[in-house]
């Protein structure tokens, strides 16, 4: 049986995602900027909605919600759990406030503090654990969704401040593995996503990946060399995408002209740092410059085996630096930089199981058409990714923190 997270990690978690939202005003936290990314009110609220519909629902005697309409507003992709207000729409909700929203959250927090004070519920442990594992990806999300549209707010206003310089990186090496039968997948007592289950066993060719991120000014020479305008390297799928966008360089990129490029960041608008970590690529793009350098993006097993032998250590949202920094030596910027597109289309390992009931939805109903990234970001939460983490976008999903890792067959 799973042990029932303590109250201070509980808290600690809640207060995490309250300070992320600090520095926003109340306009800031009411609009939505394109259907994929949601207002940072309803990420507040539906991280409460989470632990009353899930725990408190379960298990308080002469459950009352605090507001019988959240059960809808709030509800991202519960079929089982009943209606849902559509997700495109989720900017319209300018009632209820912000502030009747912190009062939901208040509201759950105590409540939740007795019952995990209580010992009442020790069959909801694992509910718990994956609340708070649940909140800590809302917390990225809240970042990457608000970076999303303050870019497209024509003052190019500051979230944070602007990131520090990266030093010049060591010239890209390559680290070779030997390849054979390796397992993959969740191993130990610690907390896991259904998606990383179970464990198995694949086979792996000899294969070698590279010892850091690709920068932008690596990225740059691409586009300087026509990467975008040469459907050679890019799926047909993606060419054809690119071309109805209209797109010649990442989104978040901005040519200046005699200035240069810039780069749109949590911290405003920045002359483009040619040695930090090239991010906000979709998969289209990234697996085009890795075509263009005569690599490939790694597959998910691939990753895994390399990053298994590596501690989790990283400059993740908790230093507070919120954009990628610079590469050290060996096989490095494997965590809290960039997640990392692979090959590897998201679906499920041999044996997966959807757990029963509405939870069963969380990771499950999802495994098509997505890609799988690895790593964690910047903006992940410290702790939070581990090396059978698994998270998953479409191919033309560029808002998080996505970057390019190259690998190549030995």
């Amino acid at each position: 049986m799973a042990a029932m997270p303590s109250e201070h990690d509980y808290r600690a978690v809640r207060a995490r995602t309250l300070s992320l939202a600090a520095p926003l005003s109340a306009e800031d936290c009411c609009v939505q900027s394109m259907p994929d990314a949601s207002p940072a009110k309803w990420h507040l609220a539906h991280t409460a909605w989470f632990f009353e519909t899930f725990v408190l629902e379960a298990c308080e005697p002469g459950f009352q919600p605090f507001d019988s309409a959240f059960r809808v507003l709030f509800n991202s992709y519960y079929q089982a759990v009943g209606a849902r207000h559509p997700r495109p729409q989720r900017g319209l909700l300018t009632r209820p406030s912000l502030a009747r929203v912190l009062e939901y959250r208040a509201d759950v927090d105590r409540r939740m503090g007795a019952v995990l004070a209580s010992g009442q519920t020790q069959e909801l442990a694992g509910v718990v654990a994956l609340g708070l594992h649940h909140e800590q990806q809302h917390q990225e999300l809240l970042l990457t969704d608000i970076k999303h549209l303050l870019w497209c707010n024509p003052l190019n206003p500051a979230y944070a401040g602007a990131p520090r310089p990266v030093a010049a990186p060591a010239p890209l090496a390559w680290h070779p593995f030997p390849g054979g039968v390796v397992e993959i997948g969740h191993s130990g007592s610690g907390f896991c996503y259904d998606n990383e289950l179970p464990r198995h066993c694949v086979y792996l060719a000899p294969y070698a990946l590279a010892s850091r991120l690709v920068t932008n000014g690596e990225y740059a020479a691409f586009i300087a060399a026509g990467g975008y305008a040469d459907p050679a390297w890019w799926l047909s799928e993606g060419w054809d995408w690119r071309a109805a966008e209209g797109l010649a360089h990442p989104r978040y990129w901005h040519d200046s002209g005699a200035g240069g490029w810039h780069e749109f960041t949590l911290g405003g608008l920045c002359a483009l740092d040619a040695n930090a970590p090239v991010v906000h690529v979709t998969y289209y793009e990234a697996d085009a410059f890795a075509r263009w350098s005569g690599a490939r993006l790694p597959t998910e097993a691939e990753w895994e085996h390399a990053a298994a032998a590596l501690p989790v250590q990283g400059p993740f949202a908790d230093a507070g630096r919120l954009h990628p920094g610079g590469a050290g030596a060996g096989l490095s910027q494997i965590w809290g930089e960039a997640w990392q597109w692979t090959a590897t289309s998201y679906g499920p390992y041999p044996g997966f199981q959807a757990g029963p009931g509405a939870i069963g939805e969380y990771n499950g109903k999802f495994m098509v058409n997505q890609y799988v990234l690895r790593g964690g970001s910047c903006a992940t939460p410290a702790g939070h990714v581990r090396a059978s983490y698994r998270n998953f976008f479409p191919t033309t999903a560029f808002w998080q923190f996505s970057g390019i890792r190259l690998a190549r067959s030995v």
